[in-house]
């Protein structure tokens, strides 16, 4: 029965790293102009981080302030940290 866990978490330790990068890919793929060319450099860049949802629920939390600089709860901090992950 260890044995079968030891496995299993070396598996899913080289499976995790893997799907992130098949992300990656895919939204390389996606980072396109209008007219159907690729992009490169800071568009590029630009375009993958918007494809992968770089913003994490940790930062948007920090930033779900009010004007006052105290912090938010309820219903506007839900609308807050929902606008700050882009919609999602």
């Amino acid at each position: 029965m260890k044995k079968i866990i030891v496995a299993l978490s070396i598996a899913l330790s080289f499976a995790i790293p893997t799907y992130a990068f098949a992300d990656q890919a895919a939204c390389e793929a996606k980072a396109v102009s209008k007219e159907g060319k690729p992009l490169y450099g800071a568009a590029k860049d630009a375009s993958i981080k918007k494809c992968m949802g770089d913003a994490k629920p940790n930062d948007c939390e920090a930033k779900a302030v009010s004007k006052d600089g105290k912090p938010l709860y309820g219903a506007a901090k839900d609308a807050s940290i929902k606008k700050c992950m882009g919609g999602k």
